[in-house]
């Protein structure tokens, strides 16, 4: 049995564009038409209620093109015309028709309809403008955080990334896992502040990291290297903005010839272990301040050794985890959660946080959210593979 189809969330899709109009806001115009003729019967011949037909452009502009608006309006003009000259119907002779208070009425549509087209044209580009900037943004999160290969070594891993920017889904939390000489290691980060400043950050921490990662043997140092090529940039940067520079990260090294994983947490929510049916908080003995900010508390970094067996489950994950809150103000409560789904393989455990995190903020996500789950493979090449099973490397 395979690992199931990884997923990065927010990722692009095929033929983006803009955001689907709710299904009441699209039939809008033909309730709106049903609701004159409900109304038509059972008022009085002396209130034509017809005149409310005059909103009908302005009701299927919310939802329809310029062509259906001008559609719409020519249709709106004509039944007035037919309900103030039905007998049958309305109660009115055809001398209705020509009328001087039905013939303002007309106009006023017509004026109506124009105004509505008008309308509706400009939103259609309005939209393809945000489809635009959401295709750019989708790209560009590609590139900042590039596909995590499904399996390295003995480590699956999978990710997570939501942005609370949903018209641009892109933000400042970052995440990565390249294996190295050393073991794998991992990367998690939460750039303070958004938009285009904040991815500006998370690029400059992602390639200091897959740089430093392959050439320094300690944790710290590759840690000391990301910090000190976010202190350059930021001394180009003028005063205001460099207090708007630093980020909370965690790195994380698992060794292929130790059941150990090594963490330095530089500011970072801890860590979540899952091991053996519980779930571990994995605090730091001494944590750093976040990158960036070691000029002003000193950036030495302590490196914490944790066990990390075949079967064992290291969860990374950024504050937008731990600070959802529900309807009440109440801060998502991660611990409890997980300690729940600690059966659940990587990609499974991360869509239901995915999940979770939705039904308990009822969609009303604040911040970024971005996790990244990996699980240690049996090292015997043949021993008893995870209930979930296993899959190549690079497998989508």
């Amino acid at each position: 049995m395979r690992w199931p189809g990884r997923r990065v969330d927010g990722a692009a899709g095929p033929g983006i564009g803009a955001p689907a109009r709710p299904a009441w806001i699209r039939w809008l115009p033909a309730l709106y038409v049903a609701a004159v003729l409900a109304l038509e019967p059972v008022t009085p011949v002396q209130w034509p209620v017809s005149f409310l037909l005059i909103a009908l452009p302005v009701a299927a502009a919310f939802a329809h093109g310029p062509v259906t608006v001008a559609a719409l309006t020519l249709f709106a003009i004509g039944f007035q015309a037919l309900l103030a000259g039905t007998p049958c119907c309305a109660g009115r002779s055809v001398g209705y028709v020509g009328e001087r208070h039905y013939v303002a009425a007309y106009i006023s549509t017509a004026l109506v309809g124009v105004l509505g087209t008008i309308l509706a044209a400009h939103q259609e580009r309005r939209e393809r403008t945000l489809a635009t900037v959401r295709s750019v943004a989708e790209t560009a999160q590609r590139v900042l955080l590039r596909p995590v290969p499904g399996r390295l070594g003995r480590i699956a891993v999978e990710t997570l990334y939501l942005s609370a920017a949903a018209e641009a889904r892109i933000g400042g939390d970052l995440y990565e896992a390249v294996p190295t000489a050393y073991g794998v290691r991992l990367l998690i980060g939460d750039v303070r502040g958004k938009g285009l400043v904040a991815v500006e950050t998370a690029a400059l921490l992602l390639g200091a990291f897959r740089e430093a990662a392959h050439d320094e043997p300690d944790l710290a140092r590759v840690a000391h290297r990301a910090e000190r090529s976010m202190r350059r940039r930021a001394a180009q940067l003028p005063g205001s903005d460099v207090a708007e520079r630093f980020v909370t990260a965690v790195f994380a090294e698992v060794p292929d010839d130790e059941p150990v994983v090594r963490i330095v947490n530089c500011g970072h929510p801890p860590p979540l272990l899952i091991s053996g049916g519980s779930v571990t908080e994995l605090h730091s003995t001494d944590p750093a301040p976040p990158l960036n900010l070691g000029v002003l508390f000193g950036d030495d970094y302590q490196v914490d050794t944790e066990p990390f067996r075949a079967g064992d489950q290291l969860l990374l994950y950024t504050d937008g985890v731990t600070e959802t809150r529900d309807r009440a103000g109440a801060f998502y409560p991660l611990l409890e959660r997980v300690g729940r789904w600690t059966a659940l393989p990587p990609r499974e455990l991360l869509d239901r946080l995915h999940e979770d995190l939705l039904t308990y903020s009822e969609a009303r996500l604040d911040d970024d959210t971005a996790a990244l789950a990996a699980y240690r493979l049996p090292e015997e090449p043949g021993g008893p593979p995870h209930p979930h099973g296993d899959r190549p490397a690079g497998q989508n």
